[in-house]
């Protein structure tokens, strides 16, 4: 194979295993999906801290897996607390850079909790949306950017990354607002909104660049083949989900429940 394809096996074979382990989980919903979202919490938690040296970091896992799992349970009212107090205590392992440190698993923590609430709340089919958005973004990105090259969007952060393939992130983002907008209720103006929350996700993911190029590393582990850490899978969900989750909250996104 082709050196410029080199990653697409292992990538593709991991894809098809978590898309069908998240698919199952999200359709099921209720306590299946909301134990999914407090491992995933857990483990972008733990990932965080190794980042920055903790020598604790399963510790910091765990908070941050019992933080998400109570902000579930409890009023809204407590959700920005626990997320907090959970990133604060996680901080004190953590040497030096803690404000990054404390950016980074607040970003993550509240990214997963808002996964957990549109399942709760908006129901399926914004869930479904979402992933959607996020997937056939990153493949057309992926493939684009692969095929087409051409300048770098922002290669100071993210040097793989094109214009090309950012622009075909915008259009595929689109066109799943399109194929939504009947089905989710919406109507027309879910397209653009679509692509709002597109960019998100891109953002999301130059937004894990900076930190992996902060710390001096390339992945964030490798506990999934061709895709390195949780972190690196679900940069752009978080980004996404928290930008879907704000259009939920202030009543911009049409037809959620």
């Amino acid at each position: 194979m082709n050196a410029q394809w080199g990653d697409l096996a292992p990538r593709l074979a991991s894809g098809v295993a978590m898309a069908a382990m998240g698919l199952g989980a999200i359709w099921a919903g209720g306590l299946v999906f909301a134990a999914l979202v407090v491992a995933l919490a857990g483990l972008l938690m733990w990932e965080a801290a190794r980042l920055f040296g903790a020598r604790d970091a399963w510790r910091s896992g765990a908070l941050g897996a019992a933080a998400v799992a109570l902000a579930l349970w409890l009023p809204g009212l407590f959700v920005l607390p626990l997320l907090v107090a959970a990133v604060l205590v996680a901080a004190t392992g953590i040497a030096r850079a803690r404000a990054p440190f404390a950016a980074l698993a607040l970003w993550a923590l509240s990214g997963a909790w808002v996964m957990g609430m549109l399942r709760a709340e908006a129901g399926l089919i914004w869930v479904l949306w979402l992933v959607a958005i996020v997937v056939v973004s990153d493949v057309a990105g992926y493939f684009a950017g692969k095929s087409l090259g051409g300048p770098k969007f922002w290669p100071r952060i993210s040097p793989k990354k094109t214009w090309a393939g950012t622009v075909a992130g915008w259009i595929g983002a689109g066109i799943v607002g399109a194929l939504f907008a009947g089905p989710s209720g919406a109507g027309p103006v879910l397209v653009p909104l679509s692509v709002l929350v597109g960019v998100a996700g891109q953002m999301g993911d130059i937004a894990e660049s900076a930190v992996k190029r902060m710390q001096g590393v390339k992945d964030s582990s490798n506990l999934i083949p061709g895709h390195g850490g949780v972190l690196d899978r679900f940069d752009a969900m978080l980004g996404a989900a928290l930008m879907a989750g704000l259009l939920h909250a202030t009543g911009l996104l049409p037809g959620a429940g």
